[in-house]
């Protein structure tokens, strides 16, 4: 049986504050400044990193229960979100891969594991957090980073060949299924795939993904999985702030409140559009984390993986929300403003009345 090396890594990302200091945390860990991110494998302008290179905190491996060994590493991104790694090497043939998967995808073990790792270290970065959350979002993926397989004459195969031959098998790795899928579904996994150079490959699910390249060369694809998966954090923590903003809103706006409503409301409306106005900047400073100007291959497999594990969706629904407060906000002002000029008339009014009165109690 022919035997495939490359490394299984489970990636669990919490959304622990509102930012990280990432220049106090190089302080508190000892890391050196950031270089250039990511280093992509093929001719990209140096514009193509991360705006804020994230902070990376290698630690002592992690032992399951069942006797695995992970390598494990920390990353910390500037809006807030934190990633456990868990990558275990392996050497496998095609249906022990497919157990593999099967076996960590969604493993409460694992995340049980991961879970540990980062409320050790976030203790001990405490200080570079600024407005930590008391409970944390949390999202898991799986990338398989395939680094080599041979056909029988132990000749490498091409991406074209690797998926020709072994389709079924990469569609159920990446849905972490051990069975056989419909011929619906593994057409629904092979569809999101692309390659630069014909000896790569990657396959990207919402939950999973396949990277077929050496370790070096995968590192881009990995990383951008990875900063995908942490705006589909952010979006997620946005739509639930929205979530709960709006229909405070729309509680106070069916209550009766008595003659000074309309004052109240404004002060309500300001609150709204105040925090509409930092959700729009939180979202901005999370899509431009990264750029990808001038190397179109690496900004398509981002919008592939976006779509994929659910960021355009969120970002529709934050997008969506903020639209609504920003016409409620619109709504509630020109009320109050409403209210305004009428007690402004009332008042000219009652001005008038009084002007009238005297001049007929002088004139009698």
């Amino acid at each position: 049986m022919m035997r495939m090396r490359g490394s299984f890594s489970v990636l669990v990302l919490y959304d622990v504050a509102e930012q990280v200091n990432l220049e106090r945390l190089r302080e508190i860990l000892g890391a050196q400044p950031p270089g250039r991110e990511p280093s992509f494998k093929h001719p990209a302008p140096e514009y193509v990193r991360f705006e804020r290179a994230p902070v990376v905190e290698y630690l002592d491996p992690v032992t399951l229960s069942t006797g695995e060994q992970f390598l494990t590493r920390v990353k910390y991104f500037a809006y807030g979100v934190a990633s456990v790694e868990l990558e275990l090497p392996f050497e496998l043939g095609w249906e022990e891969l497919i157990q593999l998967s099967n076996r960590f995808v969604a493993s409460p073990e694992t995340e049980k594991c991961a879970l540990e790792v980062i409320r050790s270290r976030l203790k001990r970065v405490e200080a570079a957090l600024v407005q930590p959350y008391p409970s944390w979002l949390s999202e898991d993926y799986y990338i398989i980073n395939l680094r080599e397989s041979r056909d029988e004459n132990g000749n490498p195969l091409p991406a074209a060949a690797l998926v020709s031959r072994h389709g079924d098998e990469i569609a159920r790795i990446v849905r972490g299924e051990s069975g056989p899928l419909a011929d619906a579904e593994r057409a629904d996994v092979l569809q999101s795939s692309m390659s630069y150079y014909p000896s790569d490959l990657l396959v990207v699910g919402w939950t999973a993904a396949l990277v077929y390249d050496t370790a070096e060369g995968a590192v881009p694809a990995v990383q951008l999985l990875e900063y995908a998966n942490t705006q589909l954090l952010e979006f997620r923590h946005y739509d639930e702030v929205l979530t709960k903003i709006l229909e405070n809103v729309y509680k106070a706006l069916e209550r009766r409140e008595g003659p000074f409503k309309h004052w109240r409301m404004a002060r309500r409306a300001a609150a709204l559009n105040t925090v509409r106005l930092e959700v729009t900047e939180l979202t901005e400073r999370t899509d431009n984390a990264i750029k990808f100007i001038g190397d179109m291959f690496y900004a398509r497999a981002y919008r592939m993986a976006a779509s994929r594990v659910g960021v355009t969706d969120y970002r529709n629904l934050v997008e969506r929300k903020l639209r609504i407060a920003a016409d409620l906000y619109q709504s509630m002002m020109n009320e109050y403003y409403q209210a305004r000029s009428f007690l402004l008339e009332l008042l000219v009014v009652a001005i008038l009345v009084i002007e009238l009165v005297d001049v007929f109690v002088r004139a009698l």
